[in-house]
Order: C-alpha cells, then structure tokens, then sequence
C-alpha cells in the first residue's frame, strides 16, 4: 500500500491545479480517504448521509463539510473525517489536493487526498452517516465508469459512477473520477464541467 501512496502523492504534486472563485458560494472540503480493507486491497471511504439532515438527505457523499473560521482545506477535511467516521489521522496524511468543484447548491468543495496506512474500525456519527463503505479503488476502472447521459436542464453531461448496487452522482463522482484519473494514474484531466443531477441542485 505505501508505494501508492507515495504514487498518489507524486501525481497530485505535479497536477496543476485549478481553483474556484467562491464569488458568493460557502468554501467546503471533502476528504478523499484511501487505506486498505481486511484484504489488503486499496480502497476509498464513502458514505450515504443520514435522511434527518436539512441538506442532501440520504445523498451519497465523501466525509466533509464547511470550513470552520480559519480553517484550511486540509485542516476542515481531517476533522470532518474524524467527525463523521470516526477516523483520526495527523497532518502528515495530506496527499495532496485534487481540483476545486462548485456545486449547484452554492458550495465550492476542495478535494483532499489522505493516507490511512491501516484498516480501521470505523464509527459513523448517526447524526450525519446512515452508511459507510470501504471500496477498492479497482471499482473505479470498471467498463462504464464514468457514465455520462444528457438532461434537458443543462447543456453540460451528468457524470455517474456505478457503485454500491447504485449509481453515484456529482459532485461526489466528478471527484472520485478526477481521483482515478490524476491521483491513481497521472492523468490530466478535468472535471468541473461535469454536471449533477438535478435532485442535487438545491
């Protein structure tokens, strides 16, 4: 597993990364958690939000939230992932940052990338999690992902990633796509224009 954490961070530290102007919008971070499974297989952490929250209610998402006051991405990312899932990880397990995407919601999210070296146990806060989910990070080279269908509500393509018996939508797909594409694989590529569904604009 530490050889690709050392490749993730290589990549992200080479990708030139673009930002969003908040103009209006709340700074959020998410945090992308890789570790392995009882398997040793290399995975991501996602969660279903719990149905009683005011916003995106039963939504499939990665742990994150708003910026508190001062707070930096990273800093944000690492609480909100001790918040929700119960998985406290120092500073040092900052990978690095993939590009920042604006949600029709009113939010721009800055992806960050983090290191867990092994299998935790990990506790979903109910107030926020109905469901956590390790998933090998091989899920995101299946054939269709991602998948792409046009909506007669906006001229740019709805982006998907068939996952957990569903599928996942943006922007939690738009960042799990730019995760395989540039963190696993070096790739350049861009994802801000990708669109969500419309369930999720508001």
């Amino acid at each position: 597993m530490e050889p690709l954490a050392e490749r993730v961070r290589a990549h992200l530290s080479r990708h030139a990364r673009h930002e969003q102007p908040l103009e209006g919008r709340r700074h959020a971070a998410v945090a992308v958690v890789l570790l392995p499974d009882a398997e040793a297989r290399p995975c991501f952490v996602l969660t279903r939000r719990a149905g009683s929250l005011r916003r995106h209610a039963g939504q499939w998402a990665l742990p994150g939230g708003r910026l508190d006051g001062d707070e930096t991405p990273e800093q944000a990312a690492l609480r909100e992932c001790h918040e929700e899932v119960g998985l406290a990880l120092p500073a040092a397990a900052v990978l690095g940052r993939l590009d920042d995407y604006a949600t029709r919601s009113g939010f721009v999210i800055t992806p960050v990338v983090v290191w867990s070296s092994g299998p935790e146990a990990l506790h979903p806060d109910p107030q926020e999690v109905a469901e956590i989910h390790l998933v090998p990070l091989a899920e995101l080279d299946q054939p269709g992902v991602p998948h792409l269908r046009r909506i007669p509500e906006s001229e740019r393509p709805v982006i998907s990633i068939p996952l957990v018996g569903t599928h996942i939508h943006a922007p939690t797909a738009a960042i799990l796509f730019q995760l395989r594409e540039v963190a696993v694989w070096g790739r350049a590529t861009r994802v801000a224009h990708y669109e969500q569904p419309v369930f999720a604009w508001r």
